[in-house]
């Protein structure tokens, strides 16, 4: 599987990242250029779990607002930033669950469904795209966050566990197990 490269950062784009936000950690009026390099992205990420397009920019926002506020608890562990956002949005996806202002919904674009038919090892027949978006809906949200994550949005181990609060070797195992389960749906 390719890993897509605007979310794997060369060691030079992830220094001129801590520029940016050292830059923005001193004055707030600097997030700009870190707001205008992930908005897109974390909207995507929310939309893809709701069924409101208005929500989830509301949503987008309130990821945003945080980050702004807290940016000065922001510790650089090695990711792109955009992993500690990524656990903000993933926090207030949560939240707007929990208020109902939200339903959960599995959005997923055909390549990547097709890529994932691919792991199976089977036809990438219009029938099987639709059998696999109906074992999607099956999973539990960790399993089908998981593999958005990695099929999906083609992140490394390394920034699905920081994104998931989890090591990047259990990152590594509970990916197998939920395209393990995947696979277990799709065969029956």
């Amino acid at each position: 599987m390719a890993v897509n490269p605007v979310y794997h950062q060369t060691k030079d784009r992830l220094l001129d990242e801590m520029t940016l936000i050292s830059s923005a950690k001193k004055d707030p009026e600097r997030f700009g250029p870190l707001y205008k390099k992930y908005h897109e992205q974390i909207f995507r990420y929310v939309y893809q779990r709701m069924d409101d397009q208005e929500l989830a920019f509301d949503v987008t926002s309130q990821v945003f607002i945080k980050a702004l506020s807290n940016l000065h608890k922001y510790e650089y562990r090695g990711v792109p930033f955009s992993s500690w956002l990524y656990r903000i949005a993933k926090s207030e996806l949560y939240q707007a669950f929990r208020d109902r202002k939200a339903r959960k919904t599995v959005n997923v674009e055909n390549m990547h469904v097709f890529e994932m038919i691919e792991e199976f090892e089977e036809d990438d027949s219009y029938d099987n795209k639709n059998k696999l978006l109906l074992c999607l809906k099956q999973l539990n949200e960790k399993d089908l966050q998981i593999l958005e994550l990695r099929y999906f949005e083609k992140r490394s181990y390394k920034e699905i566990g920081e994104i998931l609060e989890i090591t990047e070797n259990n990152a590594k195992v509970k990916s197998f197990r939920a395209l393990e389960k995947l696979k277990k749906l799709f065969v029956k």
